[in-house]
Parts: C-alpha cells; sequence; structure tokens
C-alpha cells in the first residue's frame, strides 16, 4: 500500500506561490553553484529553471539567488540567506504537513457498539445460511 503524500503549495499574495517545483530548484542551486547545472539537475529547461527563479527573486523584498555573470571563471549562482531560509522554513512546513497526510488507525466511530463483536470478523464476513422454512401439511 503507497503511503499518502501531500504536495504543497504556500500562496503568500496573488501570483506570489512557493511550491515543490521552485524549492526543488533553489535547493539544487544551492548545491550546484549554477542555475543551469540545477536546472539539468532536475529535468527543468534552463528557460523554465530562469523564470522560476526570476518568479522567486521578484515576489520577496529579498531575492532568493543572487547570479553573477559569466566571464573568465564563468557565471555562478547562489543562495542568499534569505533564499536558505526560505528553503529551511518550506521544508519544515512541509514535513508538518506530511503528518497529517499518514493515514489514521480507524476511529473509534467504526467499532460496533460495545466494543469487541461477540462474532470473529471472519464469521462476520461470511454470508448467512439461507433459512428454509418447514411446509405445512
Amino acid at each position: 500500500m503507497k503511503i499518502p503524500q501531500a504536495r504543497v503549495r504556500v500562496d503568500f499574495a496573488a501570483g506570489t506561490s512557493v511550491g515543490p517545483g521552485k524549492i526543488e530548484l533553489l535547493e539544487a542551486i544551492s548545491r550546484s553553484g549554477s542555475l543551469s547545472a540545477a536546472a539539468r539537475s532536475v529535468n527543468m529547461s534552463y528557460r523554465r529553471a530562469w523564470l522560476l527563479l526570476h518568479d522567486v527573486n521578484e515576489s520577496f523584498a529579498e531575492p532568493a539567488v543572487r547570479l553573477s555573470v559569466g566571464g573568465r571563471a564563468g557565471g555562478g549562482a547562489a543562495l542568499t540567506e534569505f533564499g536558505t531560509r526560505l528553503v529551511a522554513a518550506y521544508r519544515e512546513f512541509e514535513a508538518t504537513v506530511q503528518v497529517q497526510a499518514v493515514p489514521r488507525p480507524l476511529s473509534k466511530a467504526v467499532v460496533p457498539k460495545g466494543g469487541q463483536s461477540r462474532r470473529p470478523l471472519q464469521r462476520r464476513l461470511e454470508p448467512r445460511p439461507a433459512v428454509r422454512k418447514k411446509r405445512q401439511a
């Protein structure tokens, strides 16, 4: 049986949200130090990654990632302090939500009145034998 999971998207304001895709991209940027490498590692086009990153950076008062332009050493990308806090806060919130997605034991509402049934579960699920009426002569 597969354990249920919740996918969390947090809406901050109209048009401002953070979800699994943006957070995964930010984590990949943190690991790789490059937007293009991060995009490849999460199977995303560079354009899509750039648009998501631009959206995150424009949505908040502070940027989540600082980009440096290429040159002799090449360009790069790094999470800001705010970006690191954003990822950590999202993952903490997501973990809290996942706890609620775990299946719960059956509630007391489905237990027969008086606790345990007198008949074992196997017998309760078997069909009752047909009762034949005696013919009157």
